[in-house]
């Protein structure tokens, strides 16, 4: 595959088309909101920055192309990759759209953070040539990708997704079922919701739980998974601990009031100036440079 669409210019778009191009694949790109197709050209550059910092090749044979229509954008596409809202009925939509526009052997991936591939595939009129490729944020950044094939995704598009993800230098990690927030999301959101009801308990405020996650579990996860870390610790440990522990576990099922409350006020987060923290938009750009700085450092590191 040598033609790619990215389709949706948000907070993942502008970064996985940069990794694409990088690695020498022509990149097309779209987005429905003028204004981001109007900014996507700062995106594509702050990503390629990073991506430089890293000292990865820079394969890209020209320029990334931003289109004014749905149909410029995927007209010589192989593959195409939607990073559009999180919406069921609006993923389907936009590949039925697609689905007119392409060749047969065009694969068509989602970056959803959880919807199951196989829902997306039911609405699609060829679900064979769709698959899942969950992108972390920042997705230049990130050296991992999640490969999620629907209950009927064909082998060789699997085979196909798995190259393309290689071409990139991440990592491809094939998920064996299609459950919903696949893996890395499951866990991130079981860690959340903990982090939420301890918080909202009054057990730990939030500047402490943050530097206890990254300075403890954090620190050791990004190098010791969590099947390595029970090795490590010991299973009988583990089997003691969580003995005890496991059933004083938040175990909700809803939102925490900590975030429905403030998501009503339009605390959004960065995005708005207003979250769990408030912000400054010179506070906002200095952590996303900060941010942007450690993670690089740390994936060097890694790869050292």
């Amino acid at each position: 595959m040598q033609n790619a669409a990215v389709i949706g210019l948000g907070t993942m778009g502008p970064g996985i088309a940069a990794t694409l191009a990088r690695a020498g694949m022509t990149v097309s790109a779209f987005d429905a909101d003028p204004a981001k197709c109007a900014k996507a050209s700062e995106g594509f550059a702050a990503a390629a920055a990073v991506l430089s910092a890293l000292g990865v090749p820079d394969r890209a044979t020209r320029g990334i192309v931003v289109h004014g229509n749905l149909s410029q954008c995927v007209a010589d596409a192989d593959l195409v990759i939607e990073t559009v809202p999180e919406d069921l009925d609006l993923k389907i939509q936009v590949f039925r759209e697609i689905e007119a526009q392409v060749a047969e052997d065009c694969i068509l991936a989602s970056d959803t953070s959880g919807i199951p591939i196989t829902r997306i595939q039911a609405g699609t009129l060829t679900p064979s040539r769709v698959i899942g490729m969950h992108w972390s944020n920042p997705p230049h950044i990130i050296p991992m990708i999640e490969v999620i094939p629907g209950e009927m995704t064909a082998p060789g598009v699997v085979t196909s997704m798995v190259q393309v993800v290689r071409r990139t230098g991440h990592l491809p990690i094939i998920i064996r079922k299609d459950v919903p927030g696949f893996v890395e999301n499951r866990v991130l959101y079981a860690v959340m919701r903990e982090c939420l009801d301890l918080v909202e308990q009054g057990v730990i405020s939030p500047e402490d739980l943050d530097a206890c996650v990254s300075w403890g579990i954090g620190y050791k996860l990004a190098v010791v998974g969590p099947m390595a870390l029970l090795d490590m610790a010991g299973l009988d440990i583990y089997a003691a601990v969580g003995g005890y522990l496991n059933k004083e576990l938040s175990n909700r099922s809803d939102v925490a009031a900590y975030i429905t409350e403030r998501t009503s006020q339009r605390k959004l987060g960065l995005k708005t100036g207003s979250g769990i923290y408030d912000y400054t938009p010179e506070r906002i750009a200095e952590l996303q440079g900060q941010r942007a700085r450690k993670l690089v450092a740390v994936r060097k590191a890694l790869q050292a």
